[in-house]
């Protein structure tokens, strides 16, 4: 493997770490009702295991609810299940039509429970992308004996690694402050 194929993949690989931590934030409760929450949720479509979002649409009504309605209205009971059996910290409400998921606003124990968890997301995203670093140095260093590189070209290409490394560091920081701020807003 080539030193610029190491680095494009490397760079790539750091770009989805960023991503899978976006993502993973879009399931943590802010006090807001956020569709995205029940991205995990299956239901037991006629036997088989199903996500939610395939199987109804989902909307925000009041910024504080979320409704359900099943494409098939017959599952609704099933839908009612599963989102009990996701354990979410909410119940959801069936009027016969459609399921309501009413946020009840959060207590400020909780915000710091859910921060200090946002914290840990950071955290783990950060090691990943370490981990990615250590491997991209690893392979220069591969790439260095099997090529015969110049050592100033890998000392080069390791500089390159670590500022690539800082940039997506930053990235997640700030990611992380920023979704730290929306937990702990009232």
């Amino acid at each position: 493997m080539s030193v610029e194929e190491i680095m494009s993949e490397g760079k790539e690989k750091m770009e989805k770490a960023v991503a899978q931590l976006k993502k993973s934030f879009g399931s943590v409760r802010t006090g807001r009702a956020n569709p995205l929450i029940l991205e995990k949720v299956t239901v037991d479509y006629y036997g088989a295991p199903t996500p939610l979002r395939q199987m109804a649409q989902v909307t925000v009504q009041d910024g504080t609810t979320l409704v359900i309605a099943p494409f098939d209205k017959s599952i609704l009971k099933e839908v009612e299940k599963a989102v009990i059996k996701a354990d979410l910290g909410i119940t959801p409400n069936s009027d016969g039509i459609v399921v309501r998921l009413p946020f009840p606003p959060l207590t400020s124990d909780k915000r710091k429970e859910i921060a200090k968890e946002v914290k840990k997301m950071g955290e783990d995203a950060k090691v990943a992308v370490r981990n990615i670093r250590r491997d991209m140095t690893d392979d220069v260093k591969k790439a260095e004996k099997a090529d015969n590189l110049p050592e100033d070209v890998v000392k080069d290409k390791q500089n390159e690694i670590q500022k690539l490394t800082d940039k997506y560091t930053k990235t997640i920081e700030d990611l992380c402050a920023e979704k730290e701020k929306e937990v702990l807003t009232i």
